[in-house]
């Protein structure tokens, strides 16, 4: 859904024009130094990209899904590090207070998430849960108007400079289940709340996650969001649900930038005395590319426009998140092809590229975990 035609134009006009004069010169620098200037991170505030998702009354922009879509869409043609940066504050990290939080919580952490003042982040995943988020062993005990929480998460992205986790945790040992399990809001600095060392990752250099570990740590009982026990985990997958769609834009805008790389040096190689894009071959590796992420991009559309409409996308999110992530992939891999020996050297994008967008299949739940869920849902509507 669409608010405001002008408004969601002029902002994807800026937005592109800052991942083209800005973002996209600076990329290899900030994969080699593994961190983003400061002065970049204060421009990304300045354009308010903190807020897209966070509602205006609580100082964010409020886009619907499909207008964020949109301006994913362009954000993502620059290095995926860029949109790490605000990823958790427009998703997951804040996501939960969003739509699940109290008042209390909401006027406390979204006027910050939503200026970057505050960075969120999403602590689910643990050594021994990951795709199976419900069988987390982190705990949180009642002791009078407090919980203590103990565990560790692993994985966490933008943890390192986060200032508020959002963290699951069983509370409930009786019920080893979903409904056991509760959210809690723990803030940077907590006693008891320590970090990892930064993870060495394949690819993403720039964006940062490490291990979150609680040691009895002490946090009252408002923490928890919504106010009441046993909801974290439903919160997780509302949570999750919409996410994914957004993973699956940022997969279509990197899919985008990958074939325009792969087309502009296609055009320019030579090889038997003619371009290589008059090869058949290669032709067709850029048709497919481009059919691929356009299937993808519609999806995501599509998908967007239903939970605007305030409809389940339980199926169409992961479908989405599946579907891109897994054509990021073969779009990479052909653009490496088409480049051929210079596909595979670090002087061209798409080497790195290639090395970036393999994560998208793995986070936010697996491809074979979208598999599981798209398949569950479907047997569920016929019985």
């Amino acid at each position: 859904m669409i608010k405001d035609e002008s408004t969601i134009k002029l902002m994807i006009d800026t937005v592109s024009s800052y991942v083209k004069d800005r973002l996209i010169p600076i990329e290899e620098e900030c994969a080699e130094n593994d961190s983003i200037p400061h002065e970049i991170i204060d421009e990304i505030r300045d354009l308010g990209l903190f807020g897209l998702s966070i509602p205006e009354e609580y100082g964010g922009l409020g886009l619907t899904l499909e207008e964020e879509m949109l301006v994913v869409f362009e954000l993502c043609q620059a290095s995926p590090i860029f949109r790490s940066v605000i990823g958790t504050n427009v998703g997951i990290g804040a996501l939960g207070i969003v739509l699940d939080g109290t008042e209390e919580q909401k006027l406390k952490y979204l006027p910050k998430l939503a200026s970057g003042e505050l960075i969120g982040s999403f602590a689910l995943t643990e050594p021994e849960a990951g795709s199976d988020a419900a069988s987390l062993r982190s705990t949180a005990l009642r002791d009078g108007d407090d919980y203590i929480i103990n565990g560790t998460k692993r994985f966490i992205t933008n943890a390192p400079e986060a200032g508020i986790f959002t963290v699951f945790a069983r509370t409930d040992s009786e019920n080893k289940g979903a409904g056991g399990i509760s959210a809690f809001l723990v803030e940077k600095g907590t006693p008891g709340l320590s970090l990892g060392k930064n993870e060495k990752k394949m690819g993403q250099w720039g964006g940062h996650v490490c291990d979150v570990n609680f040691d009895d740590c002490r946090v009252p009982v408002s923490a928890i969001i919504g106010g009441k026990e046993g909801q974290g985990f439903k919160t997780a997958m509302k949570t999750l649900d919409k996410s994914r769609t957004h993973i699956a834009a940022v997969c279509v805008g990197a899919s985008d930038r990958i074939i325009k790389e792969a087309l502009s040096y296609a055009v320019e190689r030579k090889q038997f005395s003619k371009p290589i894009s008059d090869f058949q071959l290669i032709q067709a590796m850029l048709a497919d590319s481009k059919a691929e992420a356009y299937a993808a991009r519609s999806m995501v559309l599509e998908t967007a426009r239903k939970y605007d409409l305030k409809k389940n996308i339980s199926t169409e999110s992961s479908c989405c998140k599946l579907f891109a992530s897994e054509t990021v992939c073969k779009i990479a891999d052909r653009a490496v092809q088409i480049l051929g020996g210079s596909g595979y050297i670090r002087d061209y994008a798409v080497e790195r590229f290639y090395r970036d967008v393999r994560l998208f299949r793995l986070y936010e739940g697996t491809s074979q975990i979208q598999q599981l869920i798209i398949a569950r849902n479907m047997i569920k509507e016929i019985n």
